[in-house]
């Protein structure tokens, strides 16, 4: 009985932690020594921060051939523009993603690539 509640909560924490973190500002960053920083962020396609939300993505949901990206989004692989590619050093080591929706499918406004460990 002790063991079965274990697994459950493991799978529930594993589960939460295998999902997107959202990275939006919601005041809470204020303060933040980073907030200058991600506010600099910018591709091709305009500021990252600016009318799309950054989410932290699994090392599972994203990958790299040959200098191209895919990511996962909403359980579709987004093929990653080259445009959108930022390219300044990630300071925060994880890979995150600003999206938007054209048609009702993700696109991807800018992408930080992270250290995949």
């Amino acid at each position: 009985m002790r063991s079965g509640r274990l697994c459950a909560a493991a799978l529930g924490l594993t589960a939460l932690l295998a999902t997107s973190a959202l990275a939006r500002d919601d005041g809470r960053y204020a303060n933040s020594p980073l907030k200058p920083w991600f506010e600099s962020l910018h591709s091709e396609y305009g500021q990252c921060c600016t009318d799309a939300d950054g989410y932290i993505i699994a090392d599972v949901d994203w990958e790299s051939d040959r200098g191209r990206y895919r990511v996962r989004i909403d359980e579709e692989w987004v093929v990653v523009p080259d445009g959108a590619v930022i390219t300044v050093p990630n300071k925060i080591g994880r890979t995150m993603v600003w999206k938007h929706y054209i048609d009702g499918h993700p696109r991807v406004r800018c992408f930080m690539p992270g250290s995949m460990t």
